[in-house]
């Protein structure tokens, strides 16, 4: 099937929300999903303020009052039109800490689609996505070459096996997005 590119209710609350923590750390909840279909991933493609693309599982921003898989229901039919019905999870977790940098601290919960209706069409209100494709598993480690670490790390070694259910993959942030940001794993 060929790439799809866009066109010119939430009970409860999750333990962690989308909020500023103090007047300099910015927390962000972000709920990713992983849809499988054959031997292949679907990915977004993201453009960034800065201008910059990346690709990612499909997710985003959990809003206040919303819970994971509301925020993630919604962010997934946001970004590919795909209506999930059910979901596995959290498989994994992924922490990104750049409070002694970019003033943020970054938590991911990345559930599995294990039913969905829809095809693929793209209609994200926040304009980030553009562009949305099935991608061979085999070809993820080129596609995801150059994103940052905790994009591409903890996705790569699920897939593969090699991360336990329920792992938690840290990341410590430094720099800034003008001079360039520093990813560097931390022991879990």
């Amino acid at each position: 099937m060929p790439p799809v590119k866009r066109a010119p209710t939430r009970p409860l609350t999750s333990p962690w929300q989308t909020a500023r923590v103090g007047p300099q750390l910015h927390r962000w909840a972000v709920a990713g999903g992983i849809l499988r279909r054959d031997s292949a991933v679907l990915m977004v493609n993201n453009l960034r303020r800065n201008g910059t693309t990346d690709w990612s599982t499909p997710g985003g921003v959990v809003d206040p009052g919303e819970t994971i898989l509301g925020a993630l229901t919604r962010e997934v039919a946001e970004e590919t039109g795909l209506h999930v019905s059910s979901w596995n999870g959290p498989l994994y977790t992924v922490e990104a800490d750049g409070s002694g940098g970019p003033g943020w601290f970054l938590q991911v919960e990345v559930h599995e689609a294990e039913a969905w209706t829809g095809e693929l069409g793209i209609d994200d209100p926040d304009g980030i996505v553009f562009d949305a494709k099935w991608v061979p598993s085999g070809e993820l480690e080129d596609l995801l070459d150059g994103q940052y670490a905790w994009m591409a790390e903890p996705l790569l070694s699920y897939l593969r096996g090699e991360a336990d259910h329920g792992h938690v993959f840290r990341y410590t942030v430094s720099g800034d997005h003008r001079t360039g940001l520093v990813v560097t794993p931390t022991a879990t």
